[in-house]
């Protein structure tokens, strides 16, 4: 029987009819050690690349099995080289701790038990029994990467990195700025696709031959998910755009002459809100009984003076009485101060839904007199000052958003961007509605 290949060595690069054939001819005790001999399970692309790369960079869907391949790559560079000092970089301390090396996937579970490496948390230190040693890092903290030296770095959810201030490329820099150890430095980043400067980056490097990239989507993973996982996925995000940069992996671009951005939503995505002072709940009531969605979207106003958008319960196909209970239930679980809803479409009707809905309803009935474009403008300059927030990631709300176009015209999905609207009427009412405050004239 031929011997088993090197844990780490990439190759051979099997199909499953050569692995199943291997495998047949293992003995009881040699198949329970295969399973520690990455390069037999692992899918071509989650093994590195040839080539004299420097970056090789994962950009795949959500469970594509990228952290995975993190830390197996880290593993063989940990056992052939006893002199490797390698970063482990993750969005935050916690982010790289918890995923990279404490995660199902990561460091402390890849690999044979008797060989896992020493964490010492207080110290942020994993070391190997050869001496090979890896450190955490978050990327928050940019500062934390100059005057340390590397051999070479996993870099983990680029696209999550904190983009204020510059961070996310400060970060990326003093990593390159340290990484002289050895005579062969590289790094391996894994992140799904977002459209933050320094993916942007990368991928311009990518025709000069030192950055590699993989691509890949969720569905190539499929037979380490549960399919109830994917499918559940694809029904909630596959026909949105950022279904395709969740699931597919792709990377959105952005349409000429937009009001919002990708990037946008990317700087002003927050894991927390701060108590609110204000709630607001947009609706775009349809134009027929059964016509288009009636977009509701709740937004508030934080005691730090930002509005968020903190959800999208916008309804699809629903009858007067279904969405104006929607808008009714909505009000109740948030608190809300305020209902805005649009009446060009229906006129005292809405009011009049609303209010056999909840006669308790705090509704504030609005005239659109301009296009969505020249309403939109306002609040997209919010956005672009930094003073919105998003509490969550809402994929159609959001593909609407960067649909409006410059001048009016409507080009992201569906008919009527329903719940873009709703979100608008909303951000209006909390950041651009309010008494007039006193302004300095100018001679």
């Amino acid at each position: 029987m031929a011997p088993l290949p090197m844990a780490d060595d990439p190759l051979p690069r099997m199909g499953d009819a050569t692995r199943a054939a291997f495998l047949s001819l293992l003995s009881r005790d040699e198949l329970d050690r295969s399973r520690w001999h990455w390069s037999l399970w692992a899918r071509k692309e989650q093994l590195p690349p040839p080539g004299d790369w420097r970056v090789w960079l994962i950009l795949a869907g959500r469970a594509f099995g990228k952290t995975r391949a993190g830390a197996e790559w880290v593993r063989m560079i940990a056992r052939t080289n006893p002199d490797a000092r390698i970063a482990l970089i993750g969005a935050s301390l916690g982010d790289a701790r918890a995923v990279m090396v404490e995660g199902e996937s990561g460091l402390l579970s890849v690999g044979a038990p008797d060989r896992a490496p020493k964490f010492e948390p207080s110290l942020r230190r994993l070391t190997w029994d050869n001496g090979a040693q890896a450190t955490i890092y978050g990327a928050a903290e940019p500062e934390a990467l100059r005057g340390p030296q590397h051999s070479h770095a996993w870099c983990d959810e680029l696209g999550k990195w904190d983009v204020s201030g510059n961070r996310a490329e400060r970060c990326w820099d003093n990593l390159l700025l340290g990484l002289r150890l050895g005579e062969d430095p590289r790094i391996l980043a894994t992140t799904t696709p977002r459209a933050v400067p320094l993916l942007r980056r990368l991928l311009a490097e990518e025709a000069s031959g030192d950055v590699i990239v993989t691509r890949g989507a969720s569905r190539a993973n499929i037979a380490n998910l549960p399919r109830k996982f994917l499918k559940d996925m694809e029904n909630t995000y596959g026909q949105s755009a950022l279904g395709r940069q969740e699931l597919e992996g792709e990377m959105l671009d952005d349409l000429p002459g937009a009001l919002w951005t990708r990037a946008m939503f990317e700087q002003a995505r927050v894991a927390r809100v701060p108590p609110m002072k204000r709630v607001v709940i947009g609706v775009d009531p349809p134009a027929s009984a059964h016509g288009d969605a009636c977009g509701i979207v709740v937004c508030g106003l934080g005691d730090d003076g930002l509005a968020y958008v903190q959800a999208d319960l916008t309804v699809e196909k629903a009858s007067p009485e279904r969405w104006a209970r929607a808008v009714s239930n909505a009000s109740a679980i948030w608190q809300a101060d305020r209902v805005v809803a649009e009446a060009n479409q229906g006129g005292a009707m809405v009011g009049s839904v609303l209010r056999a809905a909840n006669s308790a309803l705090p509704i504030k009935l609005v005239h659109a007199r301009h296009g969505k474009g020249a309403r939109a403008e306002p609040v997209a300059a919010l956005y672009e000052c930094g003073r919105v927030r998003h509490a969550d990631m809402f994929p159609q709300l959001e593909d609407e958003l960067c649909g409006l176009m410059v001048g009016g015209e409507y080009r992201g999905p569906g008919r009527s961007p329903d719940r873009a609207d709703a979100c608008v009427w909303a951000l209006t009412e909390l950041m651009l509605g309010g008494a007039s405050e006193p302004r300095v004239r100018l001679a």
